[in-house]
């Protein structure tokens, strides 16, 4: 079977709730390797939900749908605050990015609550400035950015990963409709260590089969480089 579009490989799957500090219910999904443990974990953090961003944004559906199977990855994704999708709807209201800081801090709790192992946040537009505010607070090994924006984040918030352990992996498309390789080169040049990656036909909503395979790939190049290169094909 070729893996592509909406496949989705064996895993375990779970439906989860996540409590934050100003009791709100956020709803969400963990799937895990289905016959072994994960090597690394994904914290997802997806798109603008007041322009459609939830959990089930295609990235990241198809990271849960493939990365357990293919790259032994646990993959956690949830609604942040007042978001919807066929999972359910997070209470509360969408903040623009600040009290969504509780939402973040409340997937870390529970990755550390579930013993989840080397957690990395995998920011997507909207998510990527929610990675970059708040990643620095928690237990993390460093984070993905796909698409940065950089219309939250501040040029302070991007500086305070500088001279940190963790890693910072930037993902920025040819074709971004926000903000573009040259543009963002600069705008990362406060984190020198940073790896900023620069997707050649790339566009803002990685749209089509290549684009998807390539920012998986691009994912466990970092987080579990073993595993590469991904199989296009899967055999039960």
């Amino acid at each position: 079977m070729e893996i592509r579009g909406a496949v989705t490989l064996p895993a375990r799957r779970e439906d989860i709730e996540l409590t934050t500090a100003d009791g709100l219910r956020l709803v969400g999904e963990l799937a895990i390797p289905a016959d072994r443990e994960p090597v690394a974990t994904l914290v997802t953090l997806h798109p603008l939900p007041t322009a459609g961003g939830f959990m089930d944004s295609h990235i990241l559906r198809k990271a849960a749908a493939r990365l357990p199977a293919l790259a032994d990855l646990a993959v956690l994704r949830f609604n942040t605050r007042g978001t919807s999708s066929p999972r359910g709807t997070s209470e509360g209201a969408f903040d623009g990015g600040a009290a969504e800081r509780l939402d973040v801090a409340a997937a870390m709790e529970f990755v550390t609550a579930r013993g989840l192992p080397r957690p990395w946040l995998l920011g997507w537009s909207f998510g990527t400035e929610l990675a970059l505010k708040y990643g620095p607070e928690h237990p993390i090994e460093g984070a993905v950015l796909l698409s940065p924006p950089l219309h939250r984040a501040t040029t302070d918030e991007v500086a305070a990963w500088h001279d940190d352990p963790r890693r910072l992996v930037v993902l920025v498309p040819e074709f971004d409709d926000y903000l573009r390789p040259a543009e963002a080169f600069e705008r990362f040049s406060v984190v020198p260590e940073a790896t900023v990656i620069d997707v050649d036909g790339g566009k803002h909503l990685w749209v089509g089969e290549n684009q998807t395979r390539r920012v998986l790939t691009e994912i466990v190049a970092v987080v579990n480089p073993a595993a590469l290169p991904l199989p296009t094909e899967w055999h039960q």
